[in-house]
């Protein structure tokens, strides 16, 4: 099923959902189910899986020359997804990236998932590179999420790159999309950066979900002024527990969010991780039963590979 026929077929009940990271090169597919068996009590009707795009290491040769390598850490996510569909009959959401992709892959990576029997995708921009200060596309890549959307909707329609292909095979994906309650980190204002959410809409997407938050006035802000200017998508807030008192610097670097000062204070009074992992349950509890009580669609965890919090959570939300 879609990921927008899943959330009509709750009839307004709030729906459970994870997004798993494709383990490290080394581990194999029990790695995986080992962290999803603990959360499948829940009925998640859906689980994402992220793509970790290849990355460039530089190493020195005799002549003193630097070589450059591409370096894959972690198994590709179609295959994860086609297992995690085959075991527990629920549909997985693979996220594909303008990053790392040209066009030609890009239809290559649709065309193998559609196959497959899988309905949803994730259309993300993503990240620079480590090597890189701003984003760079790919040579005939698409250069922003719009433009990917643009694509997978081509393909809905039966348009495929291949001039030679006057009318190819109907795929029927559901398109999600990302959206930020305190702006992307590139965007110049909050308006902004809901202005270039509707594009994305307007191309073709049908649902949002947001990155992690930890005050839910944010969502609920971000909510209104989306609805304002008239995106009327789903919005799915995507939420992550703290776990560890050295996230209370790496989140709002690495991913641009605020954290409340009450939050900060309360982990701050920790005498080990083992504490703040309890601190950072009760916080996501009391945001999920709020966000539960205004309606969401869905609560979608980031689970980052570790479901022992997100089990907790669940166990005192669903």
């Amino acid at each position: 099923m879609k990921i927008t026929e899943h959330i009509k077929a709750a009839e307004g009940k709030s729906l459970f959902s994870f997004e798993i990271l494709p383990p490290l090169k080394g581990h194999n597919i029990q790695s995986i189910y080992q962290s999803i068996d603990p959360l499948m009590e829940f009925d998640p009707p859906f689980i994402d899986v992220t793509y970790h795009r290849e990355e460039y290491v530089y190493s020195e040769r005799d002549n003193g020359l630097l070589e450059k390598k591409i370096v894959r850490k972690r198994p590709g996510t179609v295959g994860i997804c086609a297992a995690i569909q085959s075991r527990y009959g629920v549909d997985a959401v693979p996220h594909i990236l303008c990053g790392g992709f040209s066009k030609e892959d890009t239809e290559n990576f649709l065309i193998d998932i559609d196959f497959l029997g899988i309905k949803n995708v994730m259309a993300l921009r993503g990240d620079a590179v480590k090597s890189e200060i701003y984003f760079k596309p790919e040579p005939d890549g698409n250069c922003y999420a719009s433009d990917l959307v643009t694509q997978i909707r081509e393909m809905n329609k039966g348009n495929y790159l291949d001039e030679v292909i006057e009318k190819g095979h109907n795929t029927d994906f559901c398109v999600g999309v990302a959206g930020y309650p305190e702006k992307h980190m590139e965007a110049p204002s909050l308006d902004k950066d809901i202005q270039r959410l509707k594009e994305k809409i307007e191309a073709g997407a049908e649902y949002v979900v947001t990155q992690m938050f930890f005050d839910n006035e944010r969502f609920f802000e971000f909510v209104e002024k989306c609805r304002e200017s008239g995106i009327t998508v789903p919005i799915i807030p995507g939420l992550k527990p703290i776990a560890t008192k050295r996230q209370l610097s790496v989140i709002p670097h690495r991913f641009h969010v605020d954290m409340p000062d009450c939050l900060i204070k309360e982990v701050e009074k920790c005498k080990d991780n083992k504490e703040v992992r309890q601190v950072g349950v009760e916080w996501c509890i009391q945001q999920s039963r709020e966000l539960v009580a205004r309606g969401v669609p869905v609560l979608h965890y980031y689970s980052m590979g570790k479901s022992t919090n997100i089990q907790k959570i669940a166990s005192a939300v669903f």
